[in-house]
């Protein structure tokens, strides 16, 4: 079960990748042309969140079931001073959190938000901001100590 959510969790990043790139570039094109903020705008915010959404329920899923977390927080001081315990027990689930919240805070103040160039303007710093952490927090490939497979083996 543990793999099969992993690799639905590995599947969740890239449909995070791709429209949480999706809406700042809306939101870059938005501030540069000064363009109306569309519907289009409003669904790549949108889809960028709730793709975040399905991703922290399967996080907190496998926080729960995973072994490696387990034992990591049977001794927290000792997995500190181990990389890849640190950054899935620590870095990475901060770093989710984080960006979950700036999605979430930032599709609010946009609803709020009176003018269109202020809608793209807070687009753009909250979904840039929630992608660059979503980009330290991935375990690509060649990172020492934590990197896993670009496509998860099923």
């Amino acid at each position: 079960m543990q793999d099969t959510l992993l690799g639905i969790h590995s599947v969740v990043r890239w449909l995070i990748l791709l429209f949480g790139v999706w809406a700042v570039i809306r939101a870059v094109m938005g501030v540069s042309s000064k363009s109306a903020y569309t519907a289009a705008d409003t669904k790549a915010g949108l889809f960028f969140m709730i793709f975040l959404d399905i991703q922290f329920l399967l996080g907190i899923i496998l926080f729960i079931v995973s072994p490696l977390i387990k034992a990591a927080t049977s001794d927290m001081g000792a997995a500190m001073k181990n990389a890849g315990l640190r950054f899935f027990t620590v870095e990475h689930t901060l770093m989710a959190l984080v960006a979950l919240a700036l999605v979430h805070i930032g599709r609010s103040k946009i609803k709020k938000s009176a003018s269109d160039a202020k809608k793209h303007k807070t687009a753009l710093i909250f979904f840039g901001l929630a992608l660059i952490l979503i980009l330290a927090l991935i375990p690509w490939p060649g990172r020492e100590a934590v990197g896993r497979a670009l496509v998860p083996s099923f």
